[in-house]
């Protein structure tokens, strides 16, 4: 199996690691909303934590279906630029979703995974659709 063959099924494990640990966190998001906040805190106070944890994450799923798109729909799943981003950023995600979630991290810490491991791969993909359905490029 060659090098840019063995990215394909390599990129989509790490896309789905990524996944199932954002859906993780989206159930057992209790501790790390209340590492977010004071040791005394009021119910509005964690709602309001608890909204922007909820919203990140609702972001995350909503780059994982413009990334899955590109993937499955073939414009991206050969591209071997694309393809090494994505299972780097994603790895990447990974690891830090899981100290996130075991280590408690605060929720503002989210916020720069999702930038970094989940905006950059998302915006390399739209940029890749609008090649290949607006400038008709090849995929590859």
């Amino acid at each position: 199996m060659s090098a840019v063959s063995s990215l394909v099924p390599a990129r989509f494990l790490t896309i789905m690691a990524h996944l199932v640990i954002v859906i993780t966190v989206f159930w057992s998001r209790e501790n790390n909303v209340k590492a977010c906040l004071p040791l005394e805190f009021t119910q509005e106070q964690y709602d309001t934590e608890d909204k922007k944890l909820v919203v990140a994450l609702g972001v995350t799923f909503g780059l994982f279906a413009i990334e899955l798109a590109g993937f499955f729909s073939g414009v991206s799943m050969f591209n071997s630029c694309q393809s090494l981003l994505s299972t780097g950023v994603h790895a990447s995600a990974s690891v830090a979703l899981l100290f996130f979630l075991f280590e408690q991290w605060e929720c503002d810490i989210y916020w720069w995974i999702l930038a970094i491991c989940s905006v950059l791969p998302a915006f390399m993909e739209v940029l890749l659709f609008i090649a290949v359905f607006g400038l008709k490029k090849k995929p590859l």
